[in-house]
């Protein structure tokens, strides 16, 4: 009777412990959590900024072939769908149409002619508005 009533009392933990427990988890979460989310912010710019250089990767091929970039009118949809105006045109250029669309679901702008070259992809970040810092800065092709 004595050896059952020792191992009851060893058998768990007792809600002190428990108390400790949650505290150092509570710490490392506090510590933690906002490095995390300061690298999910930059991750989405430097994916912005691979997405661009694809997208220009694709105009230029898509201008060998054509002859001329995209007009205005065409846009960035005339690398995925074939626009009725350009003959030569030996796509997709890009397999989805969703490579169009930047991190933070907006769809990417573009401007020819440019205003810091030929052709010009951007976004304009988080904001959705121009200029800005951190995750809501605009990322071009310039």
């Amino acid at each position: 009777m004595m050896n059952l009533k020792i191992r009851r009392r060893e058998a768990g933990f007792t809600l002190l412990e428990l108390l400790v427990v949650l505290a150092i988890l509570g710490l490392l979460a506090a510590i933690i959590a906002p490095q995390v989310i300061k690298y999910i912010g930059t991750s989405k710019t430097q994916t912005a900024k691979v997405q661009v250089q694809n997208v220009v990767a694709a105009l230029e091929l898509f201008r060998l072939d054509v002859g001329r970039y995209p007009t205005p009118q065409e846009g960035l949809p005339a690398l995925v769908t074939a626009p009725n105006s350009a003959t030569g045109w030996n796509g997709p250029y890009l397999k989805k149409e969703s490579a169009l669309v930047d991190p933070w679901g907006n769809p990417y702008l573009y401007k020819v002619p440019g205003d810091h070259g030929e052709v010009d992809v951007f976004t304009l970040g988080s904001d959705k508005a121009p200029g800005g810092t951190g995750e809501a800065q605009d990322v071009g092709s310039w």
